[in-house]
């Protein structure tokens, strides 16, 4: 009973422990030659103001916030290169809020939760070999955020709803080129 039990023990530890699981961000799939990456400004190929400003500086903070790279701004100074365009960034709002007419005001309904979708175009290239480590032509970032007062002011560019889609949006690239899915 017990040397079958054991067995048993045995074949589950060793099915589990080969399952290919892990955790995000800990399967580092580039090579051991690369330890600086260069984010040079991506391309803004939309009509939203300075969002490539935007994704860049959150690209290189995540680098170097959730990686061991060291993450530049300078392609020449890397031993890989991260080049992304931004292709298209559209709004679609998913909740709303209507308030009641009153006497002195009609009925109202504005949208308090907007679904951001961005497409991008992101390729990282080791710069010794010119070999492409990660190419994705169709990136897609989306993610749902909440508004306090309008559609517009949610691409103002101060908005902090525009600092929060970017580092979102850095977490998955910075992830999806590390860990090359």
């Amino acid at each position: 009973m017990t040397r079958a039990l054991a067995a048993s023990i045995l074949v589950v530890s060793a099915t589990l422990s080969g399952c290919g699981y892990h955790v995000a961000g800990r399967n580092d799939s580039l090579p051991k030659t690369i330890h600086v990456i260069a984010v040079p400004a991506l391309e803004n190929k939309t009509t939203t103001y300075r969002i490539e400003q935007r994704l860049t500086a959150a690209t290189i903070h995540e680098f170097l916030a959730a990686t061991p790279y060291k993450a530049v701004s300078n392609p020449a100074s890397g031993d890989a290169v991260l080049r992304g365009k931004v292709l298209s960034v559209e709004t679609v709002p998913l909740l709303f809020v209507t308030t009641p007419a009153t006497a002195t005001q009609p009925s109202a309904t504005r949208a308090t939760t907007m679904l951001v979708t961005m497409k991008c175009d992101v390729t990282l290239t080791e710069v010794a070999t010119e070999k492409v480590l990660y190419h994705n032509d169709n990136f897609v970032f989306r993610n749902e955020y909440e508004i306090s007062a309008d559609v517009k002011s949610f691409f103002e560019e101060q908005d902090p709803a525009l600092d929060r889609m970017a580092q979102d949006f850095a977490k998955r690239l910075v992830a999806a080129v590390t860990e090359n899915f």
